[in-house]
């Protein structure tokens, strides 16, 4: 309509201003015509809503092409229609497996996959997980608060079917390290990778805001997730008090002993962070960013709950980067408001930035970190920097106690990490020593390439590992 009221303006300009003489007749065709537009997008509306319900993924195509042609219409269809679900599969179950799941996000995430995997392999059926409320995070949310539960179930309906009751259940209630990162057959490999990168997809809530922040970080420019694990939890029970008060340190110390499922109480923070098992600290992010080269308009997500310290100590990185950025920053509290005290939400958060960022740098190699690299693997070896934290903590010692000067600090921790930029490798197995040896989803090598190019894009030996600390 807007169209033809324009030709109407213009056909009055050539006539001097004067207004047009339209016969009768042609504004009855006219009128057929409006009448017949009307009609016909009527139908079409119409034929959507059937069609939704009859032949979802006929009517998909169909509608998108004509959504693409008419532009200002305003009909809601699903653009992408979901993948048709896989026939269920014809087994006799065993029994039920109930799992309660410990740790934070992303420890029982991976968790989860493990035990998807055991009741394939054991032909039980899985309850829905429960989540850890007892933690140090304390945070209440179920499974359905965090995961699409229905997608959860249909998605994997031809592997096992988790349901919500029970009877007759082999109960694990610790989930952690249940299965071998090697030496398992590929198909349950294959079935851990497909339950963390297609089974496990959040809630819609979580997935809205979480594309939200991506979108406003990527319409600001690239960005670099930053995995800043200075937080209280971490160091309390890492022991890991390097830049802290005195105060501070005995904070610390005094929460660890608080909880009594933490067996560690005496720890050597001197000797831990020589040995690369402590974060860096902001200051030390800082130093190790700008000496890798990062450019000082780089606009630095930190992904990370409260920073401990606070602002204090975020003083040198804010210096030294001055477009950090944070999801508080970035969204209005009220979007926030829903996740408050929820703190695996919050993390889901940091997780879907994380995974999406242009590059990502963790600076301790928990759980959080390791899913995402695996993550980053998977959707095409993405840029991940892997600090080599060990030989930092050398280089900085040097380069703070004034016996390296900058240049060769920087030239030392560039050359250090040459390898260590997420490039393919091969997960490196230590059959004696399982806990020191490369975490599965850190690198599910066996989901990343087909048998017959595996060498090809892995390379034939084993490399230094990527999770090396």
């Amino acid at each position: 309509m807007e169209i033809r009221s324009e030709s109407v303006g213009l056909r009055s300009e050539k006539l001097g201003g004067l207004s047009p003489v339209i016969p009768r007749k042609r504004l009855q065709v006219w009128f057929i015509r409006v009448c017949s537009s009307i009609l016909v997008w009527t139908c079409l509306v119409q034929l959507v809503a059937v069609g939704e319900l009859w032949h979802p993924r006929f009517i998909t195509n169909l509608t998108t092409r004509f959504s693409q042609i008419a532009g200002p219409l305003h009909v809601q269809v699903a653009v992408q229609p979901p993948p048709p679900l896989p026939p269920p599969r014809n087994y006799t179950s065993n029994g039920f497996l109930k799992v309660s799941c410990n740790g934070g996000l992303n420890q029982m995430r991976s968790a989860i996959c493990d035990m998807v995997a055991v009741a394939r392999l054991l032909n039980l059926t899985l309850v829905v997980p429960e989540l850890d409320k007892t933690s140090f995070w304390a945070d209440p949310s179920d499974f359905e608060d965090i995961f699409d539960v229905r997608h959860f179930i249909d998605s994997l309906r031809d592997e096992i079917l988790p349901l919500f009751n029970k009877s007759k259940v082999l109960h694990f209630n610790r989930t952690d390290a249940r299965l071998a990162n090697n030496m398992i057959p590929l198909e349950l490999q294959k079935l851990r990778c497909r339950v963390n990168f297609q089974a496990l997809k959040f809630t819609p809530q979580i997935e809205s805001l979480g594309h939200k922040l991506v979108h406003i970080l990527h319409q600001r420019g690239p960005f670099m997730a930053l995995h800043l694990r200075y937080e209280m939890d971490m160091l309390a029970f890492s022991g890991c008090t390097h830049g802290c008060k005195q105060e501070e340190a005995e904070e610390l110390k005094r929460l660890r002993y608080a909880y009594p499922w933490w067996r560690e109480k005496e720890i050597n923070s001197v000797e831990r962070r020589s040995q690369g098992l402590c974060p860096l600290t902001p200051e030390e992010a800082a130093l190790v960013l700008q000496a890798l080269g990062v450019d000082k308009e780089t606009q630095i997500y930190v992904a990370a709950g409260e920073i401990y310290g606070s602002e204090r100590r975020l003083a040198a990185l804010r210096a030294a980067f001055p477009r950090i950025v944070r999801k508080e920053t970035l969204l209005d509290p009220l979007e926030l408001q829903q996740f408050q005290n929820h703190s695996s939400q919050m993390a889901a958060l940091d997780f879907m930035v994380s995974v999406a960022s242009n590059t990502f740098v963790p600076t301790y190699d928990g759980n959080m970190a390791k899913v995402v690299e695996g993550h980053r693997r998977y959707l095409g070896f993405k840029k991940t920097i892997l600090l080599d934290r060990r030989k930092l903590v050398e280089l900085l010692n040097l380069h703070q106690n004034g016996t390296l000067p900058w240049n060769e600090f920087t030239v030392a921790v560039r050359e250090a990490h040459e390898k260590r930029m997420g490039q393919p490798i091969r997960r490196r197995v230590i059959p004696d020593k399982p806990k020191e040896e490369d975490y599965f989803y850190s690198n599910p090598q066996e989901c990343l390439c087909e048998a017959n190019n595996c060498d090809d894009l892995l390379g034939r030996g084993n490399s230094n590992s990527s999770s090396v600390p």
